[in-house]
């Protein structure tokens, strides 16, 4: 099921210092795989002069990653340097979810000719932590092939996870979303790369992950898309609830180190009871029922006043 090899000739870093790629000395490389393998060899391209050398080696497919994208002064200056190739094109979302950016990295290659596009959905850079190094926001590629249903689109598992370990997950979901295929990092030795270890993969897990896949149909019913768009979306909003609670449980912390200092007592009824009632009004006002609010923040604040206990050196108490 593997049909592409990609790698990084150049890799641009956020910061300076760490490995950026071997740069045209890599290239020799891609085309002796090619040629040991019949794969097809694709590389990463952010300059003009980048798109020039690999043309030279023969490289079979170019993509533009997701910085480059957010820029589209330098797409155009890509794909001009593209024009009357017959390379094929791949174009990653830009760290923001901006479907519009998006579709106009795309066009800007249809413009110069280029007629093999896809696009690569790795996630976004979201300012809250949502558990993934970039939130999938599934809804965005969805819109995509709304809109341009003839371009069809990977998933980069890999930068979505951050981790190999949810590698596999995202995969199923890719494809139970109609993704038509997979661009996932493999090492031989992940724990050793240069770049990325933690989201890559050895050969045999690959293998592993390609066993347990399940492809549906194309003519599955389009219920069954939704469905699993909605439950992708809610399972991304839960994982947001568990670290927004991470993160008040570490502010209760700290005021259990206050409370200490000033010889407060845990638990202050006046403010519970303030604090509750705002809770009660507001979800009222988002038609939530009354005893579902009160349930979860007595909840939230039990654990709260337990966690001061531990953070002061108390006991541990249920």
């Amino acid at each position: 099921g593997c049909h592409n090899f990609r790698a990084g000739v150049w890799k641009p870093r956020t910061k300076p210092g760490g490995f950026e790629g071997n740069g045209e000395t890599a290239l020799p490389w891609m085309k002796r795989v090619k040629e040991e393998t019949k794969m097809l060899v694709s590389t990463e391209v952010a300059t003009p002069e980048h798109v020039e050398l690999a043309l030279k080696y023969d490289i079979d497919i170019l993509w533009v990653g997701a910085r480059t994208t957010a820029n589209p002064f330098m797409v155009q200056e890509i794909t001009e340097a593209l024009r009357g190739s017959s390379v094929s094109m791949m174009v990653k979302n830009a760290p923001s979810p901006d479907v519009d950016l998006w579709i106009g990295a795309i066009e800007r290659c249809r413009k110069v000719g280029i007629i093999d596009i896809k696009a690569i959905h790795r996630g976004f850079e979201l300012f809250r932590n949502s558990g993934y190094r970039n939130t999938p926001l599934w809804e965005v590629p969805i819109e995509l092939r709304r809109r341009m249903p003839e371009i069809p689109i990977l998933c980069d598992p890999s930068h979505i996870a951050g981790r190999r370990e949810g590698i596999g997950e995202l995969s199923q979901t890719a494809l139970d979303l109609g993704f038509d295929g997979l661009m996932v990092e493999v090492h031989p030795a992940p724990d050793e790369a240069l770049t990325d270890a933690r989201q890559q993969v050895t050969p045999a897990a690959l293998q592993a992950i390609l066993s347990r896949l399940v492809i549906r149909q194309s003519d599955s019913p389009s219920s069954d898309m939704q469905l699993s768009l909605l439950r992708g979306q809610i399972d991304n909003i839960d994982r947001q609830l568990l670290h927004l609670l991470m993160e008040r449980f570490d502010v209760v912390r700290q005021i259990a180190d206050v409370k200490k200092q000033s010889y407060m007592a845990l638990f202050q009824p006046k403010r519970w009871d303030s604090l509750l009632q705002g809770h009660l009004a507001a979800g009222a006002e988002l038609g939530l029922s009354e005893a579902f609010v009160r349930g979860i923040f007595e909840k939230i604040h039990t654990e709260s006043i337990r966690v001061q206990r531990e953070q002061q050196g108390g006991e541990s108490t249920t």
